[in-house]
């Protein structure tokens, strides 16, 4: 006798899971190539976005900077005019000052009179000259 080959048949089952089988691993190719493009599209995405981030950093960066100058350069004015401001007040507060404590050691319009009185009598004994008198008369009331 002839050796025959058994064929095996397959069944309806077996076709069945070949079917699935082959329909999940292409769907698992499909799945994973999906994966891979959105995984791909997602870190362009996040690259883009770095890059506007770092140079929307470097502008704040730069924007910062610029703004720092402009505040000193205004804080340097400011100073300046304080100290202008200053050095003026000071000047017209000792110039009051001084008028204040000129009017205050200044002698009163009869003490004037008195040392007036007593510098003709010194005049009259010889112990001053008309000159002196005439000198110290005049200085006397040029401050009343």
């Amino acid at each position: 006798m002839a050796q025959t080959k058994k064929v095996k048949k397959r069944g309806y089952i077996s076709k069945f899971l070949k079917k699935a089988d082959d329909a999940i691993s292409t769907g698992m190719k499909n799945a994973d190539k999906a994966i891979q493009d959105g995984i791909k599209k997602a870190d362009e995405a996040l690259d883009a976005g770095i890059e506007k981030g770092a140079l929307t950093a470097s502008q704040a960066k730069l924007e910062a900077t610029k703004l720092k100058k402009q505040a000193t350069l205004e804080a340097t004015k400011l100073q300046q005019q304080a100290m202008k401001e200053t050095t003026k007040l000071k000047k017209q507060s000792s110039k009051q000052i001084k008028a204040k404590i000129d009017a205050a050691k200044s002698p009163s319009k009869q003490e004037t009179i008195k040392l007036i009185e007593k510098l003709n009598r010194l005049k009259k004994q010889g112990i001053i000259t008309e000159k002196e008198f005439q000198l110290k008369k005049k200085q006397l009331l040029a401050k009343i």
